[in-house]
């Protein structure tokens, strides 16, 4: 499976992208190096599409098979 930086953009990727880059120009701006290095992070990971959010990352997977059967609950009131 071949994968390139190019594919799979949308919206909210720009985004990340986009707002990744500004806090890079207002760290040089500044000269905070901590937020360059912060940006630069931000900016690495829409261009890698990595994170949570991307590529399924916070996906689970489900089990197929179900060992177990749904049973009735009874309840028994306690005075």
């Amino acid at each position: 499976m071949k994968q390139s930086i190019l594919n799979g953009w949308n919206l909210m990727r720009i985004v990340r992208l986009a707002l990744g880059l500004l806090v890079m120009v207002q760290g040089f701006q500044a000269n905070e190096w901590l937020l360059v290095a912060l940006g630069a992070l931000f900016s690495l990971m829409p261009l890698f599409n990595i994170g949570c959010c991307g590529a399924s990352g916070c996906n689970t997977p489900v089990s197929r098979r179900s060992s177990k059967k749904i049973e009735d609950t009874t309840y028994e009131e306690v005075r």
